[in-house]
């Protein structure tokens, strides 16, 4: 049974859609604020015909190819997620701030001072170790 304009459209069509239009930005066939336009517009449609009407100038994307280029190319390029970089940075450097001022702090007392940074580092490094180890593989599954 063909879908008519008129019958109401599923969660999962405008999402299809919206993969349709990120993968039309990505090529530069439509600029960013379009594309904010168009997504605007797709969250509000509620029929077929309204979701065809936004993509109705562009050409057809095979969604079912892109995945697979995306995924042949994961393996070669082993590596950390660049979120999962970021958060080990701030880390790092929340660390070696915090660090510095110990230093300061325990030379101009003139005698050790309590080595409070680990309380900084610790909590939040296992987290960060944690999700660095296990996450990987929950990212891999979700793909």
């Amino acid at each position: 049974m063909a879908n008519s304009p008129e019958m109401r459209a599923s969660d999962a069509d405008r999402d299809r859609v919206a993969a349709i239009l990120r993968e039309h930005t990505a090529q530069g066939r439509i600029t960013m604020d379009e594309f904010n336009e168009r997504l605007e517009s797709l969250y509000k449609a509620k029929t077929y015909g309204e979701l065809a009407k936004l993509t109705s100038d562009l050409p057809d994307v095979d969604l079912r190819r892109l995945p697979a280029k995306a995924t042949s190319a994961a393996p070669e390029r082993r590596g950390m997620h660049p979120g999962m970089k970021a958060a080990w940075s701030a880390w790092a450097a929340v660390a070696g701030i915090n660090w510095t001022v110990w230093v300061i702090v325990a030379l101009t007392s003139g005698h050790l001072v309590y080595p409070w940074p680990l309380w900084v580092m610790g909590p939040w490094g296992v987290i960060l170790l944690v999700s660095t180890i296990f996450g990987g593989d929950a990212n891999k599954k979700s793909s």
